[in-house]
Parts: structure tokens; C-alpha cells; sequence
């Protein structure tokens, strides 16, 4: 199971990049292997602020759809545009081309609350 050190982890098994006050998010490794094979990506929230822990879009796989929550609140700048095409990619590489949003983050604080690489890994043990 492939859980980068660098990054944060929610609860809800989505992982955060921060890039400055730009929080890059996905769905972990875990939660893909979880779901099997993705065929769809719905986020429709590009442009809306979105709080913290709140639903943002889902993610459909062949046998189940699951919510996606916002790890940290702040705006959705961007919507992965290769998912349209792919979604598949988040299958194949999670912590790269398979991000989801780009969001500028209100509170960098949040951050805090989210689990350390290590903390994630107990967390599914």
C-alpha cells in the first residue's frame, strides 16, 4: 500500500499536497484499491467555497458511489480536467495525474487536524 510521508491524510481517506495556500486533494491509494475500477468522477463544486468535512463530489466506481469530503475548506480552483476523459487515472496513479481539486485553502490551521502518513497507515491497518 503506497502512502506518500509528505502528504496529509483525512479520516475519509482523501490526501492533501499543500503547494503553497493551494491544497492539491485526492483519494488515497487505499480507498481506490477499495472502490476497484473507477468510471466516473462527478465534482461540480469548481469555483464554490466548500467547508471542511463537507461533501464535494463523488467518485463512481462499477459496483458503488462514494461521497468525496473536503479534507480542508477553501474554494475548488480546479477540477482535474483529465478525469473527464480518464477517471480511471485515479485507479492507476492516486498521488499523481488521479488529484481531484485544486483548492485555495481559507485556513491553513485545518491542516493540523489531518492524520500523519504514519497515523493514516494505523488507521486502515
Amino acid at each position: 500500500m503506497n502512502i506518500p510521508a509528505e502528504l496529509k491524510y483525512s479520516k475519509d481517506h482523501e490526501w492533501v499536497r499543500v503547494e503553497g495556500d493551494i491544497a492539491v486533494v485526492g483519494i488515497t491509494d487505499h480507498a481506490q484499491s477499495e472502490l476497484g475500477d473507477i468510471v466516473f468522477v462527478d465534482i461540480n463544486t469548481e469555483g464554490q467555497e466548500v467547508a471542511q468535512e463537507a461533501v464535494f463530489g463523488t467518485i463512481e466506481a462499477v459496483k458503488t458511489v462514494s461521497d468525496l469530503f473536503m479534507p480542508v475548506g477553501g474554494t475548488v480552483l480546479e477540477v482535474n480536467p483529465a478525469l473527464a476523459d480518464d477517471p480511471s487515472a485515479v485507479n492507476k496513479d492516486p498521488y499523481g495525474a488521479g488529484w481531484l481539486v485544486r483548492v485555495k485553502m481559507k485556513d491553513a490551521e485545518e491542516l493540523e487536524g489531518l492524520l500523519t502518513a504514519a497515523q493514516y497507515q494505523e488507521s486502515i491497518a
